[in-house]
C-alpha cells in the first residue's frame, strides 16, 4: 500500500521499516495502511513468528504527519489507516520487538507500549505531545503508560509533553536496554530470532495472559471518539495552523 513502509519476512522474523527519512519517519495514512496490513498478515501466516519494527535515518518516527491531521480538522473524509493499525497493535498475538533512535514522537512512543521488547539507541528520546496540539493520547496509552510508569510521570509526559531519554526510558521500565547506535538493529535483529525459537504457542499463551485485550481496546475505543472530537475543534486548527506557520500557538480565546 505504501513504498514508504519496507516489509520484509526472513528467518520467522517480519521485519516492518518506517522508510521515510526524508521526513523523519512522519507516518502518513498510506503507511499506517501498509503497518497494518504487515501486523494482520502476521497473525494469519504461519511462517511469521515475530514482528520487528524499525525506521531509517536519524528518527524512528516523527509521530502523526501533521498534514493529514489538519486536513481532517478542516473537513477530509478520508478512511483513516491508523485505527486498524491501532487495533492491530491491540490483538497481536505475536512478539513485537522494537528498535528505536533518535526522537519516537506520539504513536512512535504511544506503539512501544504494544511492543514485548524495546531497545533504544542512546539519542532515542520518547515524546508524546497530544495536549501541544490540543489531542488526546491514543494507542490506549492513557491506559497502558500510567500503568506501566506511575500516573506522575504519565501526566507530565502528556500534559507537558516532556521527552524521556533513553537511559531515564530504561529505568522507568519503558525499554529493555540502551543500545550502541550502531548496534541498534543487530541486538533487536538477535533478540527477534531468539523469540522466533522459542516455542509459539507458549509465547501467544504468555502475551495474553500479561495483556487485559480487552481493556486495551476499549480504552482505543474511548480514546479514539474523543480523538476524532478533538481534531475537529477550534483548539486543533490553532495548533495546525500555528505549527504550519511556524509560530507559537494562542489557545488564550479559545474556550474548550
Amino acid at each position: 500500500m505504501s513504498e514508504l513502509v519496507d516489509v520484509a519476512l526472513d528467518a520467522g522474523v517480519l521485519t516492518v521499516t518506517m522508510a521515510r527519512p526524508d521526513k523523519k519517519n512522519a507516518i502518513t495514512n498510506a503507511m499506517y495502511g501498509a503497518m497494518a496490513d504487515a501486523l494482520e498478515r502476521a497473525e494469519s501466516d504461519s511462517a511469521i513468528r515475530v514482528v520487528l519494527l524499525q525506521g531509517d535515518g536519524d528518527s524512528f518516527t516523527a509521530g502523526n504527519d501533521l498534514a493529514d491531521f489538519a486536513a481532517v480538522s478542516q473537513g477530509a473524509r478520508v478512511e483513516r489507516h491508523v485505527s486498524r493499525f491501532l487495533a492491530s497493535l491491540a490483538a497481536a498475538r505475536r512478539p513485537l520487538v522494537a528498535a528505536v533512535q533518535g526522537n519516537a514522537v506520539g504513536i512512535g512512543t504511544t506503539m512501544l507500549l504494544h511492543c514485548d521488547l524495546v531497545y533504544l539507541a542512546p539519542n532515542a528520546r520518547l515524546i508524546t505531545p497530544f495536549v501541544n496540539l490540543a489531542l488526546v493520547p491514543e494507542a490506549a496509552s492513557t491506559h497502558l503508560l500510567p500503568q506501566r510508569i506511575g500516573y506522575a510521570r504519565a501526566y507530565a509526559m502528556f500534559a507537558l509533553g516532556e521527552p524521556v531519554e533513553a537511559e531515564a526510558a530504561v529505568s522507568i521500565g519503558l525499554a529493555n536496554a540502551v543500545v550502541p547506535l550502531d548496534d541498534l538493529r543487530a541486538r533487536a535483529r538477535a533478540a527477534a530470532e531468539a523469540l522466533a525459537k522459542r516455542p509459539l504457542g507458549s509465547l501467544v499463551h504468555t502475551k495474553a495472559l500479561m495483556r487485559d485485550t480487552a481493556a486495551i481496546s476499549a480504552q482505543m475505543a474511548r480514546e479514539s471518539e474523543i480523538f476524532q472530537e478533538r481534531l475537529m475543534s477550534a483548539e486543533a486548527r490553532e495548533a495546525f495552523a500555528a505549527f504550519a506557520e511556524r509560530r507559537p500557538p494562542d489557545f488564550s480565546r479559545i474556550t474548550g
